[in-house]
């Protein structure tokens, strides 16, 4: 037997076993591009259509500059350190409230959840609270708290309050009750009910609150910034549009919607590790 008749089948049989993993490696990048397009494959067009028709002058390009020189103004202004200082302002600023607004919505949504009396009692003053617009309430906050850091930080307070709340009194309302039933006959006592089946329960339905108020506290960081502020994003936005710097808005604009989008993936990746057992949507 010669040596070519001993490598040939050699290489024959690993050919098939090549072909198969290129195959497959071919198909795995064309679903992962497939899923791909079809999330984001509307926002891809929208932005491309925005950079052709801005370029080719089909849109005035003084009133939407194209895509390029927008994100050329926010390296700009984060290279030279004027959009860092206002991003830690506004940060510092929605970062207070929103805290503020976890640590009284959270404890008072599962209390009142639990006790139905009290919920009761108090659900009437807080649907004429919720459906009273925060920015109508803002210059009564100008008026007891100033125009300085105090009213602007309870602005965004009183509007992330209500959705975290209601979504907290909810969850809890929503916990299966026989679940509630089978773990009092065997036992179990007040704390380690809620400790073990309504706190877990009502999880899922306080992240969506989180994430609804996490939206709403950087939707009133700008506007609250726009009235008294020498600082923050919102500042930028309205300060550049006086000064009719559009590249540097729509930087300061993009540089929100940004902060808004890390905000809401940190609040879903931390849902998912907490709430394995629920489906989470992103």
């Amino acid at each position: 037997m010669s040596l070519q008749q001993i490598e040939r089948p050699f290489f024959v049989g690993r050919e098939p076993h090549r072909q198969k993993s290129v195959a497959g490696l071919v198909r795995q990048a064309s679903e992962a591009a497939g899923s791909f397009l079809s999330r984001y494959g509307v926002l891809l067009g929208f932005l491309t259509l925005w950079q052709v028709a801005s370029s080719l002058g089909w849109i005035n390009a003084a009133v939407f500059p194209p895509l390029g020189t927008i994100v050329a103004a926010l390296w700009d202004g984060l290279v030279d350190g004027a959009l860092l200082d206002d991003i830690a302002i506004s940060l510092q600023r929605s970062g207070t409230a929103f805290v503020a607004a976890v640590l009284v919505a959270i404890p008072l949504g599962l209390f009142m959840g639990q006790v139905r009396a009290v919920e009761r009692a108090l659900d009437p003053i807080l649907q004429v609270f919720r459906q009273t617009s925060a920015l109508a309430l803002y210059p009564v906050f100008i008026l007891l708290l100033g125009l300085g850091e105090a009213s602007k930080v309870f602005v965004i307070f009183w509007a992330t309050l209500f959705p975290l709340l209601l979504n907290t009194i909810g969850g809890v309302k929503e916990v299966d009750k026989k679940l509630i039933e089978m773990a009092r006959v065997y036992g179990a006592s007040r704390l380690t009910v809620f400790r073990r089946v309504v706190l877990p329960g009502a999880v899922p339905s306080i992240f969506v609150g989180l994430r609804l108020s996490a939206t709403t506290a950087l939707l009133l960081l700008i506007a609250s910034e726009m009235i008294g502020a020498n600082k923050g994003v919102g500042f930028q936005v309205m300060n550049a549009q006086y000064n009719f710097q559009i590249p540097l808005m729509f930087a300061a604009i993009l540089l929100l919607a940004a902060l808004g989008l890390i905000a809401n993936f940190a609040l879903v990746a931390l849902q998912r590790r907490l709430c394995r057992w629920s489906e989470v949507i992103g």
